[in-house]
């Protein structure tokens, strides 16, 4: 075997803003691959220490190159944006299984597949029930990953993402939507919200790459337990600016987008015990205010 081949290698799939901290992580212990669909990313992926591998998982015949690439790999491209279905990890499962398959695979599926949970607490043990095509192709993925683990004895994990921030990651935070004083509900219309920082969600995906139970699901969230409306008003006082104004669920239709009320529409509170347990991550970040004061310049009495 060539000597660039001789340490051992993840591939991610899906190698953004999280994939991209995941990499540092990496890095410096072995050898890392990206898969990108995009000639613009192999230079910021160069610069990382990252091997860009050009492939697109909507064309079957560019991911054959990756059989046998990585010994772990690391999914998080979403679908495709239409349909029920998740027709790029299939892809991606049949080019793995060409050779020789991996070790282990870890899949970033999202909470939304649990569906409106009306604000009781949701371990993985609850069934999902998916209310949008977008979190139905998630499901979808998901059953496709365990089944790959269960015909292949590939460890294969799935984590369950709620919403992702970080002060340096792009629209990371809630500050361009205080400053455009966009309203939240009510306290009585009001919808349990759900947060990880990006670098915890990074040492999530690191650990799950050799830890975890083979076909384990792990909600992967911080500690906090905030409404929306509780969670603006205090990220408000944290910038020191006005609380956004509330408005009741039938009048806030009027002036949000569609996208922008799907995040009104379902309410949950995450346990994250199973994760700490066996994936053994300690967070860094265990409220989402720790996180964003962390990225404030600090302040000098």
């Amino acid at each position: 075997m060539p000597a660039r081949f001789r340490r051992s290698r993840v591939l991610i799939v899906g190698c953004g803003d999280v994939g991209l901290r995941v990499a540092r992580l990496l890095v410096p212990r072995l050898r890392v691959l990206a898969l990108t669909s995009q000639s613009s990313r192999i230079a910021p992926l160069r610069a990382a220490g990252v091997t860009p591998l050009l492939g697109n998982l909507d064309e079957a015949r560019s991911l054959r190159r990756l059989a046998a690439l990585g010994q772990r790999v690391l999914h998080l491209a979403p679908p495709a944006p239409l349909g029920k279905q998740d027709a790029r990890t299939d892809r991606l499962q049949r080019a793995l299984r060409l050779r020789q398959v991996p070790l282990a695979l870890v899949y970033g599926s999202t909470t939304g597949v649990y569906g409106d949970c009306q604000g009781q607490w949701v371990s993985e043990l609850r069934a999902t029930s998916a209310q949008t095509e977008r979190a139905q192709r998630r499901v979808d993925a998901e059953r496709r990953v365990r089944h790959f683990g269960r015909a292949t004895g590939v460890q294969a994990r799935v984590l369950r993402i709620p919403g992702i921030y970080a002060p340096d990651r792009e629209g990371g935070t809630p500050l361009a939507r205080l400053q455009k004083a966009l309203p939240v509900l009510v306290g009585e219309d009001d919808v349990y919200t759900n947060h990880i920082h990006a670098d915890d969600l990074a040492r999530a995906c690191f650990l799950a790459l050799w830890r975890g139970r083979a076909q384990g699901t792990y909600n992967v969230n911080d500690d906090g337990v905030r409404t929306m409306g509780d969670y603006m008003d205090a990220a408000a006082a944290l910038y020191g600016l006005p609380a956004p104004p509330r408005l009741a669920r039938d009048a806030i239709r009027t002036v949000l987008s569609p996208m922008q009320m799907s995040f009104l529409s379902e309410s949950r509170r995450m346990d994250n015990r199973r994760m700490k347990r066996e994936l053994g991550l300690v967070l860094r970040y265990p409220d989402v205010l720790d996180g964003l004061a962390a990225g404030l310049p600090l302040r000098i009495a």
